[in-house]
């Protein structure tokens, strides 16, 4: 069962929910008025009934007080003969029964009816009401919920009644007094009442199954819309996007999420496309030298040594740059995957500057390479990956600088950061390129390309883009500035170290 309420659609959940609510509220209202009507009935009943008793013993005992003369006077001779001739056993009532009629201490409603010592009936206020034994027959041991506990209730086919029996003493005679207060004469109308109410909670069971059915649609609606739309949405286009609704609600902040979902899966996707065709084409190329010069060993190679060595040589050559592009696909693959480890640790950035130029001026060839200011800071880095950073832009510099230009590097302290910077005086980068450099595999003009060539350092066009994410995981802000013909200038604010713990961390 659990199953297949858990396989239904979300329309149908919100109906059932919705209904369930509604008819829950319908019936608790319909019980608790059923239930108000008979506790306000019992209850009123209760109130009048007691209020009565108590007025009573009050007259009575103060009737015992009183004198002949106060007492109300007997009835006149002609109503005795009358009531003689109606009930040849009449007795005249006892004065203190006068007293309680003339002063009307009985509550409208309730019933009295008086017998003396000897079991005669000598007062009755409603001869119609059933007699005092027909009422004590049908004394219940079970009264309903509503009813008083500490009174006694008489069941009859279509009404409740309270019974109270009460003995009191008046001048040295014991009278029996027995009240009696209708509870639901009206029985039959509240048993109409209550099929009544049966029905109309029926009805509104299917008013409010209809109405949430229709509601739980309209709400929705705009749900299977989104729904429809993203199922329009293919992987190969993924320029299309969901309408926006033009109310401000939780549906339009939710098509606005997919949307710039689909803004983020499409440049994604993009860049994977540009990524890949960018990696086949800088693994087409050192592939197809090898595979000529292997073709060429293998026709003159075997006899002539010249052509062997420029084979062994260039096939070598390609090799090695085919792994450095391998190696940094893979590191640029670990950082997208975010499982590129990292050791950070205070660093002495001084000793690190100092050593990475004292290793880049061994290879500087034609270039003229300064280290103009190395002053002292600790940072909290990993060492590997700051030393790879600053190689990157270093050889970027030895790479688009003419033979005979200088590439300065310094080292500055500036409130609590180092400024470092790496100019040349190379070619330079347009404006309009300078946005994209470090961009993976973006290459500059044709121009700028020669003269990485004629260094012999051919590039991939990846270094500047895991320079910029090194400097993204060391929270290093990089600026860039070029004009063309006038060189390259590349400032890293790099933060000083917080005395931060160490240990290996993925980025």
């Amino acid at each position: 069962m659990s199953s297949r309420i858990k396989n239904l659609r979300v329309s149908t959940k919100l109906m059932l929910v919705n209904a369930a609510i509604l008819i829950s509220i319908l019936l608790l209202t319909s019980l608790l008025t059923i239930a108000g009507l008979y506790f306000s009935l019992y209850h009123q009943a209760e109130v009048e009934l007691e209020r009565s008793v108590t007025e009573v013993r009050r007259s009575v005992a103060r009737s015992e007080t009183m004198s002949d003369a106060e007492l109300p006077e007997p009835m006149p001779p002609e109503a005795k003969e009358w009531a003689l001739r109606q009930n040849p056993d009449w007795v005249p009532p006892p004065p203190f029964l006068r007293l309680l009629y003339r002063e009307g201490v009985l509550t409208p409603g309730v019933v009295l009816r008086v017998v003396d010592a000897s079991g005669r009936k000598i007062f009755d206020s409603a001869l119609h009401y059933p007699t005092v034994q027909e009422v004590e027959e049908h004394i219940i041991s079970d009264p309903p919920f509503w009813a008083n506990k500490e009174m006694q209730v008489a069941r009859f086919e279509n009404f409740y009644m309270y019974y109270e029996p009460l003995t009191l003493t008046w001048r040295g005679e014991a009278y029996q007094l027995h009240f009696i207060r209708m509870i639901t004469a009206e029985r039959d109308f509240l048993r109409a009442l209550g099929n009544g109410l049966l029905l109309t909670n029926l009805l509104g069971v299917a008013l409010a199954l209809c109405a949430c059915y229709y509601v739980s649609r309209r709400a929705l609606a705009p749900i299977r819309a989104i729904t429809e739309a993203a199922r329009a949405i293919e992987v190969t286009d993924l320029s299309r996007r969901v309408e926006t609704p033009p109310a401000k609600d939780e549906l339009s902040e939710l098509v606005q999420t997919i949307n710039h979902m689909l803004d983020r899966l499409e440049s994604g996707f993009e860049q994977q496309r540009r990524f890949v065709s960018d990696a086949s084409h800088e693994l087409r190329t050192p592939v197809t030298v090898m595979l000529g010069y292997s073709d060429m060993l293998s026709r003159w190679g075997r006899e002539d040594a010249e052509t062997l060595d420029e084979g062994i040589s260039a096939i070598r050559t390609e090799a090695e740059n085919m792994k450095a592009l391998i190696e940094r696909l893979l590191f640029l693959a670990r950082a997208d995957q975010k499982r590129q480890v990292l050791n950070k640790e205070p660093i002495d950035f001084q000793a690190l500057v100092a050593d990475v130029a004292k290793k880049a001026d061994l290879v500087k060839g034609d270039h003229e390479l300064t280290l103009e200011a190395n002053e002292p800071g600790t940072i909290f880095a990993d060492e590997v990956t700051m030393r790879q950073m600053l190689r990157i832009f270093i050889e970027n510099a030895f790479k688009y600088t003419p033979a005979g230009g200088a590439i300065t590097l310094s080292s500055r302290r500036e409130g609590r950061a180092l400024r470092v910077e790496v100019r040349d005086t190379g070619v330079g980068i347009a404006p309009e390129h300078q946005a994209k450099v470090f961009d993976r595999f973006y290459r500059v003009d044709s121009s700028r390309s020669k003269i990485g060539e004629s260094t012999g350092a051919g590039g991939t066009g990846l270094g500047l883009s895991i320079a910029r994410w090194i400097a993204e995981i060391h929270d290093i802000d990089i600026q860039l500035e070029s004009e063309p013909g006038k060189g390259t200038t590349i400032r890293l604010t790099i933060p000083l170290s917080e005395e931060k713990s160490g240990g290996e961390i993925s980025a």
